[in-house]
């Protein structure tokens, strides 16, 4: 469905929010020439040279005496306030050609390299631009499609853009929702690139984080069938790390949106326990993805499914846990503890686990490691238990080959 001319003129006007500082405390006009007094407030240096030619020693913001009534060009001040102004003139004409021009893929792909190259203007775009944007995902052109996605992830994905703004942004997909979610699964599954996909995916994990999206909707967007597949499609995405973290940051906040016990079983049947194991064992995977990834194998555990396919991944499933437990976050060690303790007690595959982790190469070091960390009780109890599942395994054998410590006081209880 493309965008009717009517739908163009009911876009918002674009709303240019000018930081305050720009403007000077007398006249609460745009600055023209800021210079500073010795107090360090800016003034434009017409209002401020008329309040001391009236007589006045004293700075009119401070109230403080003046002991010098020299005015000092505020320079730094002067470049930003031009930045600024030149940032904003190309902003505001590139989103006035989206709005007006016949064919919108031009002005869109300039508008990312404009974010792209300048993300100081994130703020004012998700609120002026998002709502001219999110019309776009209805458009008959894949390309389009695909360019709209493109602008819409770079502003929700910006570090520094107030949450208030993201709100803003998010709300202009969901005024449409069906329409922006069925947009954004279409290029899920079949967008021109990869780069389309993670964007889709990061957009989609925006909504279901977001306060402007109502509980049963998130849960709607969670349970269409084709996400979670679609998502460990990323997470399985060779040679590209930044992949396999937007499909576990999605996955993660859409676990969250629908609650653990209905979302165990999509993570199971997705296949999406042994892409999270091989995403935990890479190298390149970030700490706090891989952590991530440890907290949804965790979930799964909560069921007998999950548990069994655990088990029929016990070599990979063990080997990229045990590797990363000690290099992630107290949340990461006590997920990692938890899923090998969960499938030891209680998995059908727990006699493939058990032996996993009696062959894994430093086990029982990497487990008296991960004790010495703060734990609450129930997995410090999990963990102590662990430990003497892989000494029965090990049956007699140097139970600390392979693990170089000089700790020697530590003890399971």
């Amino acid at each position: 469905m493309g965008i009717s001319e009517e739908d163009r003129q009911s876009m918002p006007p674009l709303e240019v929010r000018l930081p305050p500082l720009f403007r000077c405390p007398i006249s609460l006009e745009v600055m023209r020439s800021p210079v500073s007094l010795c107090t360090g407030v800016t003034y434009d240096r017409s209002s401020i040279q008329r309040w001391l030619d009236s007589g006045h020693r004293t700075c009119p913001a401070t109230r403080l005496p003046l002991p010098s009534t020299d005015l000092v060009p505020n320079l730094t001040l002067r470049s930003l306030m031009h930045h600024w102004a030149s940032g904003s003139a190309s902003a505001d004409n590139l989103l006035h050609r989206l709005r007006r021009s016949p064919d919108p893929l031009p002005p869109l792909r300039d508008l990312a390299d404009h974010l792209s190259a300048d993300r100081s203007e994130v703020d004012r775009l998700a609120s002026a631009g998002a709502p001219a944007i999110a019309p776009l995902l209805g458009s008959e052109s894949e390309a389009v499609v695909e360019a709209a996605v493109k602008v819409l992830a770079l502003i929700l994905t910006a570090d520094k853009i107030e949450e208030g703004s993201r709100e803003n942004a998010v709300s202009a997909l969901v005024a449409d929702l069906d329409r922006s979610v069925s947009a954004l699964f279409a290029v899920m599954s079949s967008g021109s690139g990869i780069q389309s996909r993670i964007d889709t995916a990061r957009i989609v994990e925006s909504i279901l984080a977001s306060s402007s999206c109502d509980p049963q909707s998130k849960i709607a967007i969670a349970e269409r069938e084709e996400l979670f597949p679609e998502l460990v499609k990323l997470i399985r995405e060779e040679g590209s790390p930044a992949a396999a973290e937007a499909g576990i940051r999605c996955m993660a906040t859409a676990v969250a949106a629908a609650g653990r016990r209905r979302a165990r079983t999509w993570i199971v049947r997705s296949g999406a326990v042994a892409a999270l194991a091989k995403a935990i064992a890479a190298e390149d995977t970030a700490a706090l993805a891989a952590e991530r990834a440890m907290e949804l194998m965790e979930v799964a555990t909560g069921c007998a499914e999950g548990r069994e396919a655990i088990g029929g991944e016990a070599a990979a499933v063990v080997r990229a846990v045990m590797g990363k437990m000690t290099k992630v976050g107290r949340e990461g060690r006590e997920a990692a503890v938890a899923v090998l303790w969960k499938v030891c007690c209680g998995g059908r595959g727990e006699g493939r686990v058990r032996e996993a982790m009696a062959a894994e190469k430093g086990a029982l070091g990497k487990l008296l490691v991960v004790m010495q960390e703060e734990l609450s009780p129930e997995v410090g109890r999990m963990a102590g238990e662990l430990l003497r599942i892989i000494m029965a395994e090990m049956d007699g054998r140097d139970c600390l080959v392979g693990y170089n410590t000089k700790t020697t006081h530590i003890m399971p209880y």
